[in-house]
């Protein structure tokens, strides 16, 4: 039975199975490595200034109102000074007035009424190790202004609004990020500018604004990995320039145009007001709202379809691989008076489980193409070998060699292009499935009937010639005669 075709089948598929426990190590291990990577990286990237997302300006206006408030306190005998005790209950006495002043209420938040911002940024590559981290340096240019009668809108009638006070923040992810000089113009005005104390930023004073018909920004700050803005503007029109080829937009919007080459991009957003949800004057902080990924958005600068991810997808895809190969294996030794031992199989699908990590391994160091032609090219050596002297396939092991050389090769079609890694991998399965229906097509899967076993006849006494029949009559006895 255990030499019939179907039990060999099953005994492999089996085997196959078994398989998912290295694959699924294999994969931890490649999981736990591009974490280690990514860590590192934002490492290098948080200590040159992290991920930059920028937010603003928008206009904080003080507003202060008179207030009537009535008070009590202990009643005073003018003639002691000291304190009136109720000569029936013994407490103080206390008495009621009215306290007026003028105290701080909600301020203004106003945001601009046109919003431009031009970003350039330059990228350079940082390392630590063996591990790569893209970092750059942008300078930004923002031209806006504000309608300040809008303001009238929230005040009320016994709120006066302190224009002298009014102040321009505009936030960031972190001051240490800045570099150079921040400077705010108002009409070619420059501006005072100080850090926030309670949000990464910085503000400036605006004086008095309601004369003041522009306003210009320059800055420039270091980053890694991305850069964000907050459409902040009535009407926003953002501008992101780089040096990078590999940009991955995301956020709230995508750009209306966009131009990439292998020299960089550059990207164009225009937002109008009713696409963002931001008043555009309220007493109410808006900030985080602003900062949300709803409305936010920019670009990252990934590295596209990298390694790890590649060999993840090759870890998942292996037990495809390996039964592929199983496949052959068995079928090329029907011929075979001896057949290939459970052990032989587990051997070669942990040879090819250790290719995954070969490949990341190689990759760290060399790329991922070279890392893959070598980790491949030793794999299908390793297992050609092992045919010939382990499994004594002789010449039918150039099949087997040939069925992983495609095997291989389709993996890495299946690596380079993620968009056809199904398409790829499901065709190789229904062919390989097709192939085995054909070429099992006339197998006894049940094996040769057992021949029925023979019972030996049994051992029997010498007959006497009382008990042998004779074919004439028996001769009478003499005594009988007479």
């Amino acid at each position: 039975m255990l030499r019939s075709t179907g039990m060999r089948f099953a005994i492999v598929g089996v085997l196959a199975l078994i398989m998912f426990i290295p694959l699924f190590f294999a994969a931890e291990v490649i999981n736990a490595r591009k974490h280690y990577s990514q860590s590192t990286i934002d490492t290098v990237g948080q200590e040159w200034g992290g991920r930059q997302s920028l937010s603003g300006p928008v206009m904080v206006i003080p507003v202060e109102r008179p207030y009537t408030q009535v008070k009590t306190r202990p009643k005073i005998d003018p003639a002691t000074g000291l304190a009136m005790i109720d000569a029936t209950t013994g407490k103080e006495l206390v008495e009621r007035y009215e306290e007026t002043g003028i105290s701080r209420v909600k301020p203004i938040y106003l945001y601009p009424d046109q919003f431009t911002a031009n970003i350039n940024s330059e990228t350079e590559i940082r390392s630590r190790g063996i591990f790569r981290a893209p970092v750059y340096t942008a300078q930004a240019e923002m031209q806006f202004d504000f309608d300040t009668a809008s303001v009238s809108r929230v005040v009320q009638d016994n709120e006066s609004v302190l224009w002298d006070l009014a102040e321009i923040h505009i936030h960031v992810s972190a001051n240490r990020a800045l570099r150079g000089v921040a400077e705010m113009t108002a009409d070619g005005r420059v501006l005072s500018s100080e850090p926030l104390t309670e949000s990464a930023g910085f503000v400036a004073a605006a004086q008095d604004p309601r004369e003041t018909t522009s306003y210009q920004l320059k800055m420039g700050f270091n980053g890694a990995q991305e850069i964000f803005v907050s459409p902040v503007g009535r009407s926003s029109d953002i501008t992101l320039t780089s040096d990078w080829p590999h940009p991955s937009f995301s956020g709230g919007f995508l750009p209306n145009t966009r131009d990439i080459t292998d020299e960089g991009f550059t990207a164009n957003w225009s937002i109008p007001h009713l696409a963002r949800t931001l008043p555009q004057v309220s007493r109410d902080d808006s900030y985080h709202r602003a900062r949300s990924h709803e409305i936010t958005f920019g670009v990252r600068l990934i590295e596209p379809n990298d390694f790890y991810q590649k060999a993840f997808r090759a870890a998942r895809y292996g037990i495809l691989f390996i039964a592929l190969t199983f496949l052959t294996i068995l079928l090329t030794e029907k011929s075979s008076a001896k057949p290939t031992h459970p052990v032989q199989y587990i051997l070669v699908g942990l040879a090819q489980t250790i290719f995954v990590l070969l490949m990341v391994a190689y990759a760290e160091h060399l790329g991922f193409e070279l890392s893959y032609l070598i980790s491949s090219g030793a794999t299908i050596a390793l297992l050609t070998l092992f045919g010939i002297i382990g499994l004594k396939m002789g010449t039918r092991v150039w099949v087997l060699s040939a069925a992983l050389i495609v095997v291989y090769t389709v993996l890495y079609l299946i690596l380079k292009s993620a968009d056809y890694a199904l398409l790829a991998g499901s065709t190789l399965a229904f062919l390989a499935l097709a192939v085995t229906m054909i070429a099992t097509r006339n197998e006894d899967w049940y094996g040769p009937e057992k021949p029925k076993k023979v019972k030996p006849p049994k051992d029997k006494a010498p007959e006497t010639t009382a008990q042998r029949k004779l074919p004439w009559p028996e001769p009478a006895k003499p005594d009988e005669e007479a």
